[in-house]
């Protein structure tokens, strides 16, 4: 039986399954479950079959599955999602995307997405796990943040501890997947004082509230197929991003491997695989106080997060 592992806003762990929820009897939390996966999944898989205890979903009862140990960001990694940044916010643009033309423009943005998309290793940077907020959460708009915007993405949690992993090992080590949404800062990201230094991601990406993660993890074994799922987020019931994983540029494996080569991966570690094409950079929109984002991946459930202003 497919199913997602969640936990209660009471503290309670249960399993998803359809439209209805039964609890996890014993179990601590669910980090402490992801620490012994192997172990803990066909537990988890005879209490879903049995089906007691049995009841309806409430998904507004749901809270942040678990907090990670660490959160890994791969950027630039859906090749519309950059040039439509670049396109439609001049705050995402480095020195070279300045004082052209847009046809200029969009064909420099082309070329480094085409030659992206050749390369063998992810860009990666590193959120806080601080940032982490429940899927039915506030988020907080902070008041020194004139552009805030949504990055809805597909969450890769790791379910053993993973060091110097291959590509063709990688999917052993992953525990499950799960709605991600990297909230960021735009105009923080590239910094005018900064020269060539890069980018400041601690002040684009790790404001409180701004990774709203769950409503579950989905065990791997329940996804067919990840790189055939649907990533889609409306705000105000307006839809924005509406596109596909198969347009993902380098692959979970290869993200895995790469990680695994630089650090050591932990049980409930996530990497964040990048965001599609529908920011708001792209349409020149930002998060406003009042706003409800609703986001959904195919299979993984479906975030509703209001947006309010830093008080």
């Amino acid at each position: 039986m497919t199913f997602g592992l969640a936990k209660l806003r009471n503290g309670g762990v249960v399993l998803v399954a359809g439209d209805r929820m039964m609890p996890v009897a014993g179990a601590g939390d669910v980090l402490a479950l992801l620490d012994d996966w192997d172990a803990a999944l066909p537990r988890l898989a005879a209490i879903a079959k049995a089906g007691e205890g049995a009841v309806p979903l409430d998904e507004s009862a749901l809270d942040v599955p678990y907090r990670p140990r660490q959160v890994f960001c791969t950027g630039a990694n859906y090749r519309k999602h950059v040039i439509g940044l670049i396109m439609g916010d001049p705050s995402m643009r480095t020195p070279g995307d300045e004082d052209i033309s847009d046809d200029e423009r969009r064909a420099r943005a082309e070329k480094v997405m085409d030659e992206r998309a050749k390369a063998t290793a992810p860009y990666c940077f590193i959120k806080l796990p601080s940032c982490v907020v429940g899927p039915n959460e506030p988020v907080v708009l902070p008041r020194n943040v004139q552009k805030p915007d949504w990055e809805l993405e597909l969450g890769v949690v790791i379910g053993k501890r993973a060091r110097h992993v291959t590509p063709e090992q990688a999917m052993d080590y992953v525990a499950g997947f799960v709605v991600v949404n990297d909230v960021t800062a735009r105009e923080h990201i590239f910094r005018r004082d900064a020269g060539g230094l890069g980018a400041d991601w601690l002040s684009g990406k790790c404001f409180p509230t701004f990774l709203p993660f769950g409503p579950m993890v989905v065990p791997r074994q329940f996804v067919a197929d990840p790189y055939d799922l649907t990533i889609r987020l409306a705000v105000n019931g307006k839809v924005y991003q509406d596109e596909s994983t198969a347009d993902m540029l380098i692959s979970i494996e290869r993200q895995l491997a790469y990680l695994s080569d630089r650090v050591e991966l932990m049980p409930g570690d996530v990497i964040c695989t990048g965001s599609p094409y529908g920011n708001g950079s792209a349409f020149g929109v930002f998060l406003q106080p009042g706003d409800v984002m609703e986001g959904s991946i195919t299979g993984l459930g479906t975030q509703r997060n209001p947006c309010v202003a830093e008080g």
